[in-house]
């Protein structure tokens, strides 16, 4: 499989995240912000010129962009992709690191295209944010799972069951490595885009991005168990009213908010009418 990466000169960060935020929904699974350039990944099969022009002439910006086929794009992430570490609490590496001491729990995640290694503020405040929940004996949901480094954490917690849902190929195939890379034995990968109605969980991690989470919201709420919790990331502070609206609508109350960078993570929660 070819990708495209898009290169779009800007170094205003507020523009940058916005279009983090915004190029997903086209299709692009990955992202490298630089001082002065967002560079944007994508299948090259999926790529429409015409919705990435209309996009960036509302923000005034263009774009050129190079074929990067994957054998290139694989050596590139190798040569500049570096461990995270959230604090004593876990940290990330890829299979070619050395083992990181002195963490509770060392995820080793082989990204590929897929997202989510902790390097994106909207993840590391997951990894973050995970540390303050009790997972054990909980059902899971990991919506959106992409590398599946939620849902392997959340094994690690101590969950009873995870069921890790994404509806990208690439990222069904990148998780299900990763999970075996992390001899995880409870976690059932789904590719859909929908959260199933015959499942109910204590736990939602959702890192998407705003027009995913509200369209899901009501589903979100009805699978959630009362007293469970949802957390939530892929959003910019602008989003949160949005956010705020449509979980009340649902029955669901925000308790808490993180920020790092243009971005914002939510702890969500469903209690007892």
């Amino acid at each position: 499989m070819n990708f495209l990466q898009i290169t779009i000169p800007t170094a205003d960060l507020s523009q940058q995240e916005i279009l983090v935020a915004l190029l997903p929904e086209m299709g692009y699974e990955g992202f490298e912000q630089q001082e002065d350039a967002l560079q944007a990944f994508l299948p090259e099969e999926r790529f429409d010129g015409e919705k990435l022009d209309t996009l960036l002439r509302q923000h005034r910006l263009s774009y050129t962009s190079t074929l990067l086929p994957e054998r290139n794009w694989n050596e590139e992430w190798e040569k500049n992709f570096l461990p995270v570490q959230v604090g004593d609490f876990c940290a990330v590496r890829a299979h070619f690191h050395v083992p990181i001491p002195g963490v509770r729990h060392e995820l080793i995640i082989t990204p590929k295209m897929s997202f989510g290694t902790g390097h994106h503020a909207t993840t590391y405040m997951m990894l973050q944010a995970m540390q303050q929940l009790d997972f054990r004996g909980q059902t899971v949901l990991d919506f959106g799972t992409g590398t599946g480094v939620l849902a392997i954490l959340a094994e690690r917690l101590g969950a009873a069951s995870v069921l890790a849902i994404d509806n990208d190929d690439w990222s069904i195939e990148n998780a299900n490595e990763n999970i075996t890379e992390n001899h995880c034995i409870i976690i059932r990968v789904l590719k859909t885009d929908k959260i199933p109605s015959t499942d109910r969980f204590n736990v939602i991690l959702a890192n998407i991005n705003k027009h995913v989470l509200l369209r899901e919201m009501p589903s979100i709420g009805q699978q959630l168990r009362v007293g469970g919790v949802i957390l939530m990331s892929g959003l910019l502070p602008e989003d949160f009213e949005d956010i705020d609206n449509q979980a009340a609508i649902s029955d669901l109350s925000i308790s808490e908010r993180i920020t790092k960078g243009s971005w914002i993570c939510l702890k969500i929660e469903k209690k007892a009418k």
